[in-house]
């Protein structure tokens, strides 16, 4: 009997942030790309998402090897856009340096007046 190949889509889909995730889980194509460039194989993966499918994270593996340069294009869009969100609320917010110590103290004071 011959063996049928069957075309499978890639286990990507883009929620409605713009965020592409993995499967059906809330798992982010960035953790699973980052996971596998620092060396961890599929199976680690797994381990570390337990809600991923081992067929997915290699279906998205090889999807990322396929097609390396969109992908790190798109990661590095997405990452300059995460550190200039970050800019904006820390330049909102102010510093937080200090700030569990100002809360402690603000705690002891208040005990202090009961």
């Amino acid at each position: 009997m011959p063996l049928t190949i069957h075309d499978a889509a890639v286990p990507l889909r883009v929620d409605e942030t713009g965020t592409v995730r993995v499967g059906k889980t809330r798992v982010i194509l960035e953790l699973v790309v980052h996971a596998f460039q620092d060396g961890a194989t599929p199976e680690q993966i797994v381990q570390d998402y337990d809600t991923l499918n081992l067929a997915d994270v290699y279906a998205v593996i090889g999807y990322y090897l396929r097609h390396r340069d969109e992908v790190d294009a798109c990661l590095a869009e997405r990452a300059a856009e995460a550190e200039e969100l970050w800019k904006k609320i820390t330049e909102r917010q102010g510093s937080s340096a200090g700030l569990r110590e100002r809360l402690l103290a603000e705690k002891a004071k208040r005990a202090a007046q009961v």
